[in-house]
């Protein structure tokens, strides 16, 4: 969080960093949008009309496919969880 001081300048407030618990709560929220984004694309995809629509909705699903690799990734290193260590894997 930061606050703007009177001559316009920010200043980094200090703030406590989440316990992992919330962050696992907020990547799995992530996750789902993402996913809920990527069906949204694949099911645009299927349905183009030509060829340049078709090929706008590929360049979403890899963006999405992309976004949630990069959020497995964070949520790796900042929470220390691995895929396989998921509760729906357990």
């Amino acid at each position: 969080m930061a606050a703007v001081e009177p001559g316009g300048l920010f200043v980094r407030l200090p703030h406590a960093m989440p316990e992992p618990a919330d962050l696992r709560v907020l990547f799995h929220r992530l996750n789902n949008q993402l996913g809920i984004i990527l069906a949204h694309a694949e099911l645009i995809e299927a349905r183009a009309a030509d060829q340049a629509q078709h090929a706008r909705a590929a360049q979403v699903v890899s963006s999405a496919l992309d976004a949630m690799t990069t959020a497995r990734e964070i949520r790796e290193q900042v929470v220390g969880e691995t895929h396989t260590d998921t509760p729906h894997q357990r």
